[in-house]
């Protein structure tokens, strides 16, 4: 079994390539948010196989609890920004019965991680406001972590019916926008050295 992993950029998983090619395991570099991010990912499986997806980067989270650079698995991912305003309320693009935006992780239990699980969305604008970020909290209390592309490989992958695992690197806090606080290096060492462990389980 040979996973695809798929990364929005170069810099996420810089430090594995060497590793990758040498266990010929293929990567994807999609590019930043769910447009490209859902363009190259099924471009690439239009023709290409694969026997299952592991979409690995770094991550914002809602929860301070959570340290800086540790690494958590994705269960659940919602593209939290689908549906409708109508005057303060939010309505969803389930509630309008035109969709669905909630996707989850499928992968194998023999391939699965010992990582936290935490429910996650996927956003075209991170959150850097302190209102908008209450009213998220408001209306996904469960959401913890942050990014701009694992709700769409989850859903690409369930279009494909391939299975797919998403690994996030807490690398800054949703809050008002800080980089002074943010620790990206700390973040992308923790999530190639995870990586490389778990790839090493399977490798015969």
């Amino acid at each position: 079994m040979r996973p695809l992993i798929v990364s929005a950029t170069a810099m996420e998983i810089a430090d594995s390539i060497s590793y990758l090619d040498k266990h010929n395991i293929p990567y994807l570099i999609t590019g930043v948010g769910m447009v490209a991010t859902t363009f190259a990912l099924t471009q690439y499986l239009s023709k290409n196989n694969c026997d299952y997806i592991i979409n690995v980067g770094i991550a914002g989270s809602f929860d301070k609890t959570i340290a800086l650079g540790e690494v958590v698995e994705v269960n659940k991912d919602i593209l939290s920004e689908l549906g409708a305003e109508d005057n303060d309320v939010f309505v969803s693009i389930e509630q309008l019965e035109f969709g669905n935006a909630t996707y989850e992780s499928t992968i194998n239990h023999d391939y699965h991680t010992e990582l936290p699980k935490h429910d996650a969305i996927t956003v075209n604008t991170v959150h850097g406001n302190e209102l908008s970020i209450q009213r998220l909290k408001n209306r996904l209390p469960d959401t913890i972590i942050e990014s701009m592309e694992g709700a769409a490989i989850f859903y690409v992958a369930n279009q494909f019916n391939i299975a797919s695992l998403q690994v996030r690197a807490i690398s800054n806090y949703v809050e008002k926008r800080n980089k002074l606080n943010w620790n990206i290096p700390l973040a992308i060492t923790n999530l190639n050295l995870w990586l490389q462990d778990y790839l090493d389980k399977f490798i015969k």
